[in-house]
């Protein structure tokens, strides 16, 4: 690849905001970008059970401009293929206006979009000096999103995480969007809240966003996506323009498979329990086959971390599993990760020989389900792909913790929730 592209559009004269979300399909259901795990076989996948637009796996830009094998790990011919990966933003983190843009220009052909990374809450940001740790740094932010306004032929857009006031966090949005940026992904939580510490995302600042900002300003909503009707839920309340799922979707690809109105009845019926919760061999198959015509080195490269996450449950019932996939490694082909798959598809085989499992398989309202929303958990049986709850100071929370709107007015009173 050469730094070259196509001749800068000026600014006036490219599809901005709402005129470029239109062009891409008015996309509702959004893969995020996420490290190391929105590659192209994942996109494929997720794109067939529904996604509208998809985000590349977060790419370093001073990486992928002066290190090729990097970049073509990460980012390939085959990556934003007209026919099979549009529509498709390409995220980056940087820090350094001229390399982000030298960046871009080596996929803008590849892609309909560039995004910027202001979102990152891991320390291999902090002692990088990006994504949220530019946060503090708003000239900078500035020059790295105008710099691709003014020369990139194809719209910037940019992905943030809330500040613990609402006015300022509206500032800062201001100010991205001055700087050029068409649309606003907007991760519902604090820099501080990551790991056992993830808490809560606070829809309430989202609406707050959409209410103070033009409605000709794009938002995207990211945060609190375990389940389909999650999604509705958070258009409906926050009335943003389409909603972006990380881990929703690691955990369960099916997530995005119904149309947004539909409504759910529990237990579903079956055709509806098939493609809400697969069981874990179909849509491991499902994977594997995209996979193994999927030469791209980054899609293999994450195939281990899919399967442990498509499998999660199950493999805390069936450990073999768990060694057969722990032991691939960078020497490992498609045919150890076919081997798996045919395991796995033998076991569940065997399990539904057994009458007593064919009882079992549905899905239930949790005992601990409800809350003054109206919300519930599920209980999923472990054969079929579930969402994923973070522990939280060790524990895993459960029933009656629903991420989601009502009750949840500010950061403290969801940090309460979690120590109940």
């Amino acid at each position: 690849m050469t730094v070259s592209g196509p001749a800068a559009l000026s600014p006036a004269t490219k599809l901005s905001g709402r005129a470029f979300y239109e062009s891409i399909g008015s996309p509702k259901k959004i893969v995020a970008p996420m490290v190391d795990q929105s590659e192209l076989a994942w996109r494929k996948l997720s794109r067939r059970l529904g996604a509208d637009l998809c985000y590349t796996p977060m790419l370093h830009a001073r990486l992928f401009v002066t290190q090729e094998k990097y970049r073509n790990a990460m980012f390939d011919a085959l990556d934003g293929h007209s026919s099979t990966d549009r529509p498709l933003i390409v995220q980056f983190c940087a820090n350094e206006p001229d390399m982000l843009l030298q960046a871009a220009k080596l996929v803008e052909k590849q892609c309909d979009a560039v995004d910027l990374n202001l979102g990152c809450p891991q320390n291999i940001a902090r002692r990088g000096h990006y994504g949220s740790f530019l946060q503090d740094d708003w000239d900078l932010i500035y020059k790295l999103i105008n710099n691709l306004h003014v020369n990139l032929s194809i719209p910037v857009t940019a992905k943030i995480r809330i500040f613990p006031s609402r006015e300022k966090t509206l500032a800062y949005a201001r100010h991205v969007l001055s700087a050029g940026a068409q649309i606003l992904t907007v991760h519902s939580r604090t820099r501080e809240m990551k790991g056992q510490q993830t808490g809560l995302a606070d829809w309430k600042v989202i609406r707050y966003l959409r209410e103070q900002l033009p409605s000709e300003t794009v938002i995207f909503a990211n945060g609190n996506i375990l389940y389909h009707e999650d999604i509705n839920r958070c258009l409906e309340f926050t009335g943003v323009d389409a909603v972006m799922s990380a881990e929703g979707n690691l955990y369960n690809p099916a997530i995005f498979v119904k149309p947004i109105t539909y409504k759910e009845t529990i237990p579903p019926d079956y055709e509806s329990m098939e493609e809400l919760f697969p069981r874990v061999d179909r849509i491991l198959r499902e994977y594997f086959e995209i996979l193994k015509i999927t030469p791209a080195e980054a899609s293999h490269s994450a195939a281990k971390s899919h399967m442990f996450r498509l499998l999660r449950p199950f493999l805390s019932q069936h450990t073999a599993i768990r060694t057969e996939i722990a032991a691939i490694n960078r020497n490992s082909t498609i045919e150890d990760f076919r081997m798996i798959t045919e395991h796995v598809e033998e076991i569940v085989r065997k399990l539904f020989a057994d009458d007593i499992v064919k009882e079992k398989d549905m899905i239930r309202r949790s005992d601990q389900s409800s809350d003054q929303s109206g919300a519930e958990y599920k209980d999923v049986p472990y054969w079929r792909v579930q969402p994923y709850f973070r522990p939280v100071n060790g524990q895993i929370l459960f029933g009656g913790k629903r991420p989601l709107e009502e009750g949840k007015d500010d950061h403290e009173k969801q940090k309460e929730q979690k120590k109940t």
